[in-house]
């Protein structure tokens, strides 16, 4: 069975080790301590709390198949005569996008703008750490 220090639980959650010990502590996420006295997550209860917190960032999730939202920051855009590349910053993760630059000017993108990335794919590679 995989486990997890909370450190190691805090950073695959997004949050700081001392949210992981309040969840714990509160009864929220469930720990067990190792052999030396360290509070471990089993991977299974990470997994199910994080499942818990998943949310539906923009309220549309049940109009579309896309179930990969992330709402963030536009952080960048380049644009040229017909395309532009689009930055987001949701959480710690960079979603870059390209798109027509009419898209952009239709949906009123600027740096600092919130936007919801919905991200559709067949494909998503899958490695382990």
């Amino acid at each position: 069975m995989t486990a997890f220090r909370i450190g190691e639980a805090a950073e695959l959650l997004g949050v700081s080790a001392d949210t992981v010990r309040r969840l714990v502590d509160s009864g929220r996420l469930r720990a067990h301590r190792d052999e030396h006295d360290h509070r471990m997550v089993a991977g299974a209860d990470l997994a199910a709390y994080a499942r818990s917190q998943a949310d539906d960032p923009d309220g549309r999730a049940d109009r579309s198949s896309a179930r990969n939202r992330m709402r963030g920051i536009v952080t960048a855009i380049v644009k040229d005569t017909v395309m532009a590349q689009v930055d987001i910053q949701a959480g710690p993760f960079r979603v870059v996008s390209l798109m027509s630059r009419e898209a952009v000017e239709e949906l009123g993108l600027d740096v600092g703008s919130v936007a919801v990335a919905v991200i559709k794919s067949t494909t998503v590679v899958v490695e382990r750490d």
